[in-house]
This record gives structure tokens, sequence and C-alpha cells, in this order.
């Protein structure tokens, strides 16, 4: 005997035996049966109504929001000169795995279509570096704002996502030492100082510096990268729990691990670079004492833009991506000033980078080296605290741009509203109007207060006849007849900042 389940059950004994004129539809239901029972009983699996495990959607106030903080970076950008550019989403697998370290097993690879091997782009980097070497650039300056994939365990409450926004900024060419790495630190403290997210400290190290103390503590260099990868989680993990993973996962004797233990639990400024130089082992390593001289180069460049107050030189930061090979910087909230929530939100690293001067040189044939120094925002971790902070303030944030709401008093006055807004358009003013033939005015100006519209261009009979238009203040409900020819010079006044 075949068995119903429970809404196809349902559905059947709503059913009336014989013809059937009309769709069928549930008991005490006032429509055609529901697509659910419907579904239920053809066996159809519904859609499940979600979005992907580690995305989501932004309904407009967080669009706005989202626009209003790109904005704020882009323009940072562009004051310091660079010029935008624009890669694919899609890239050659080869283009980037072996480029990231340990976040090579993170990148989305794509079954094998139309004979290419794709994978999802995993940064804005390597995209750059490739972009660079098959056209054949040496020198640019650049930003590119744009999603990026990482097959990640995602935690979406700290600004961790699978799909998310990088906004980055680089210098390519050959320069003098340390100028472009110390405008890219300035930049970071410039997006960071206008954003007003808190107190933060950006870390500096030096690629060469953490490789000169490796080789004088003993590691040899094939493990200097997994070393780096250790390393780089003091900021999250207690040194013994480094200390473990470094001798039982990666291999390096508990020597060598206590001796780098002396070194990368070090930090501050100009005068630890100064003891180091004097270090008796460190001084020696060609590759150390490099790197140090280039970090108290940068340390006088970044005193001369007054920024270094906000800088720590802390030799734990290593920034696991296989491609640094000089600076390397990280910006860190130090606390969520945030009078409304109890609790500080606490959203970890928030802009990152450093100097990769052979990347670009493993994407061309020759092997042509292209210097380049460069910093990505984390706008995904920066959007989460102005979120959290927005709904604590109770702000209500405007999700449109609309100056001017024409409206009408009176019934049959579309074709007034149609021709003036027409005219507003023509003008380049941002304009809006109900949809209905013969809206109530009461109803028109409740639109405007609720979507926070300044303005309401009122043409009713009188007006009409008279050859004027009456501009509504919505905030201070102040009204004042305006000649019809007049009106836009009036409106843009009335905009003016």
């Amino acid at each position: 005997m075949l068995r119903l389940g429970p809404l196809a059950a349902t559905a059947a004994r709503c059913l009336p035996a014989g013809p059937r004129p009309g769709p069928p539809c549930l008991a005490g239901s006032r429509g055609p049966l529901s697509r659910q029972v419907r579904a239920a009983a053809d066996g159809e699996r519904l859609p499940v109504l979600k979005t992907p495990k580690g995305t989501r959607d932004h309904p407009p106030a967080q669009a706005a929001l989202r626009e209003r903080l790109l904005s704020a970076v882009v323009s940072c950008f562009k004051r310091h000169g660079a010029a935008a550019i624009d890669t694919p989403v899609l890239e050659l697998r080869e283009t980037l795995v072996g480029k990231y370290g340990e976040g090579t097993k993170l990148i989305y690879e794509l079954q094998d279509q139309g004979g290419e091997l794709l994978a999802l782009r995993y940064d804005l980097t390597v995209p750059f570096a490739r972009y660079l070497a098959m056209n054949k650039i040496t020198n640019m300056k650049r930003y590119h704002v744009a999603k990026v994939y990482r097959r990640d365990n995602p935690a979406m409450t700290r600004g961790r996502y699978r799909e998310f926004y990088q906004c980055d900024f680089d210098i390519a060419g050959q320069f003098d030492p340390m100028i472009p790495d110390a405008e890219c630190l300035k930049i970071v403290h410039e997006i960071l100082s206008d954003l007003q997210l808190g107190d933060f400290v950006i870390k500096v190290n030096h690629r060469q510096i953490l490789n000169g103390v490796f080789a004088i503590c003993g590691v040899p260099e094939s493990k200097f990268i997994p070393a780096c990868s250790t390393v780089d989680k003091l900021d999250k993990v207690p040194w013994e729990e480094v200390r473990s993973e470094m001798v039982g996962e990666k291999g390096l004797s508990p020597e060598a691990a206590d001796r780098i233990g002396e070194y990368v639990q070090l930090h501050g400024g100009l005068e630890l670079i100064e003891r180091l130089l004097q270090d008796p082992k460190l001084s020696q390593n060609k590759l150390a004492k490099e790197g140090l001289g280039d970090m108290k180069l940068l340390f006088e460049y970044l005193t001369l833009f007054g920024i270094t107050g906000k800088i720590s030189f802390d030799l734990s930061l290593a920034r696991g991506l296989d491609y640094y090979t000089g600076v390397i910087f990280e910006a860190v909230l130090l606390q969520q000033e945030n009078q409304h929530v109890e609790e500080p939100v606490s959203v970890g690293s928030v802009a990152g980078g450093g100097r990769y001067d052979g990347l670009v040189g493993m994407f061309d044939p020759k092997g042509r080296k292209v210097p380049c120094v460069g910093v990505s925002i984390g706008v995904e971790r920066i959007f989460s605290i102005l979120e959290q902070r927005l709904e604590a303030s109770g702000e209500k944030l405007r999700t449109t741009e609309t100056q001017v709401l024409v409206a009408t008093p009176q019934k049959h006055l579309l074709a007034a509203r149609l021709k003036l807004i027409s005219e507003l358009w023509g003008a380049g003013i941002k304009a809006e109007m109900l949809y209905k033939k013969d809206p109530k005015l009461l109803k028109q100006l409740q639109y405007c207060e609720e979507t926070g519209i300044p303005l309401a261009a009122i043409v009713g009979e009188q007006e009409l006849a008279d050859g004027v238009v009456k501009l509504r203040v919505i905030a201070t409900r102040e009204e004042v007849d305006i000649p019809r020819e007049k009106l836009i010079d009036e409106i843009r006044r009335r905009l003016e900042p």
C-alpha cells in the first residue's frame, strides 16, 4: 500500500472526488495549494534558502556602511597617487599554488573546465605580480579593491569569511631603500586613524632578521619557512605552545627552539634595533645585519612622518606567506573603544603587508625581478566593528542618496510630477517620486522622513498656475515658493555642505 507523507496526506484529504475545476487548496487556506505541499506530493526537493557557509548577504543598510568604509580607504590610496587595476577572479591553479606557505591548502581549486586547471584567487598580491610579469611592467603604484576566496573555517562573528573583500595598495619598482615601505606604513596609520577604530599598534619586522635569527640558532635553511609559520602564532598562543610545535612538528632541536625564544619574544623601537646591531652573534650574520640596517633607516623615515608612537619592532611577527623577502608589518587593534557594548570587540589583525622582491620574477620567463612592497587593509574585520558600533548606537544609516522627493497635493497631477522629476534628473539632482497616480501628501512627506530625504518639491494646481514650485525643508517644515526657472539653482544652494 502506498503511504503518503504528512504534507502529501493533508493535500490528498483536501482534494474533492471527481473533476477538479481549479487549483486545489488546503482546508482553511485562501489560495492555491502551497508549493511546499505540491513539492511533498511530487517528491520534489525544495532548495535550501541560505547563503553558503562563510558568506553573507548585505541588506541596504550594511551595503551603505560598507560603501562608506571602502570609499574612505580608496580615497587614502588615491591621495597617495595610486591607479586602480582589476584582475580576473579566476587564475590558473599553477599561478597560485606554492606562493602562500601553509595557506596553499586553503585555495579553492576548480575542476578542469575547458582544458585549464583553475582556482579562485586567494589574495590580490599574486595576481598583481602575475599582471606585472605578463605585461612587462617594471614601475607602478596601484590599488585594487575586490573579493578573494579562502577554503577556511569561517568565524563570521570576528569578520572571518570564505568570501571577502581585500583593499590593496602596492608600489612596484626599483627605488631607494625603505622610502616606499615607509609610505605603506603611513597609509595604514592614516586609514586606521581616520576610521577612529580605537587604539592600535602596527607591528614591524624584517624577514632577513628572522632568517638571521634562525641561522645563528642552528636551524637548517630548509626549515626557515616552516619555523616562520610557527613563530607567527606567538600573538595567539603562549611561547610554550610555539616551542612545542617547533620541536614536535617542525623537527627543531630543543636547544635551537630555546635560542629562538630569546629573540622572538623581544619588541620595542629604535633602541631595540640599536641593541641588536651590537648583539655579538646577530651582528655577525650578513642577513640579519642587512635587515637591521633597513629597519634603522625605516624608523628614521617613520620618525619624519610622525607615526613612531604607533609602531612596534616585534621579532615575533613572521607573516606566514612564502613570498615576503624584506620588511613585514601587521596592524592590530589593541582594544575597541565602544561605550555601548559591555565586551570589547576582538578582531585581531586589521591590516598587513610587506616587501616581496622575488614574486614577479617567479612569473617572468627570464626571471627578471621587480621589487614590490604593499599593504592589504582587512576591511571585513573593520566592517564587523563598524557594524556592531552602528547597531549599539541605534543610529539610522541612510541607504539611498535621494536629495529631493517630487510630490503633489491633489489628484490628477501625475503628468506634472513626471515632467518636474525629469527636469531634476536632467540637472543631475538625485530625485524620487512615489509610484502612485494620486498619493496623499502626508504619505509623501512621511516617506521623506523615513528615508532621510532632505527636500520635497511640491507642485499643485496653484503652483502650476503661478509658475512656481513649493520647496519644503523636511527637517524644519519650512516652505518657500521658488520660481520654476530658479528651482534647480535653489536646490543646489540648499544642498551645499
